[in-house]
């Protein structure tokens, strides 16, 4: 691997988010702080704590995947999806350089992304309420794998998509009602047993329950089933990727 062209890709990229860093990084922290503003106090003078959390502190790790989740999709699929558009694609296509590597460096940045925006949003919140997470290390890896895996789907969504309607579809038509339906502000426990049954079938799911267990040692769903089901979506991105560039789909057209 050339780390050359993987660093300037990524440093492109990057540099891009600097440019437009209010609409990167400012806008979705915004959002997220009015998020834990209207939902952690008006639901959490309402709800006294759950599992013994209190409701502010609980859905501190959903609103971090709610917004990660979302902007690593974005982020990639625009990375990718912008110079199809504009058909400098095919410079990076034409030079010498690996598949790996041009997605090596467009995933990279938008991870990179991503993980700025959780860690911006912890922050902050910590501002509200006091956090104490009992697995860091687990909370930093399950962070990076979660927006590494979502950054290669955005990759995909950048590569299919052909016109900005199907771009910004993805993450606001389906995204984003996966990750309110996930328990990012609940846990599926307070759920009728049929509904839990059915929320089973959501992956946003596994990832909430398993990033808050990083936090709070508590979760809804074994931690071992969480880290089966993102590694299980890694590699069918990845194994869709590997089709993608293999045939050339929608990048030599």
């Amino acid at each position: 691997m050339i780390y050359r062209s993987v660093i300037s890709i990524y440093k492109f990229e990057m540099a891009r988010t600097l440019r437009t860093i209010g609409q990167s990084i400012a806008a979705p922290v915004l959002l997220t702080v009015l998020y834990f503003i209207v939902f952690g106090s008006a639901l959490g003078s309402q709800i006294a704590n759950i599992d013994g959390i209190a409701y502010g502190a609980y859905i501190v790790p959903g609103l971090i995947m709610l917004t990660v989740l979302s902007e690593s999709v974005s982020n990639a699929a625009f990375g990718i999806y912008f110079p199809r558009f504009t058909g400098t694609i095919y410079e990076v296509l034409s030079a010498p350089i690996s598949y790996i590597e041009i997605v090596v460096g467009y995933v990279g940045a938008a991870a990179t992304k991503s993980i700025m925006v959780g860690l911006i949003i912890l922050l902050t919140a910590s501002f509200f309420i006091k956090i104490n997470i009992v697995h860091p290390f687990y909370m930093l890896g399950f962070l990076a794998l979660t927006s590494i895996s979502f950054s290669l789907l955005g990759f995909i969504v950048g590569v299919w998509a052909d016109g900005f309607q199907k771009l910004q579809g993805i993450p606001l038509l389906i995204i984003m009602p996966l990750s309110f339906l996930g328990g990012s502000f609940y846990s599926i426990s307070m759920l009728p047993p049929f509904w839990q049954k059915v929320s089973l079938i959501n992956p946003v799911v596994y990832l909430i329950s398993g990033f808050r267990w990083s936090f709070y040692g508590s979760a809804d769903l074994n931690i071992q089933i969480s880290l089966i089901m993102i590694s299980i979506f890694l590699i069918i991105c990845l194994t869709i990727l590997y089709w993608i560039f293999k045939t050339g789909y929608r990048l030599k057209a």
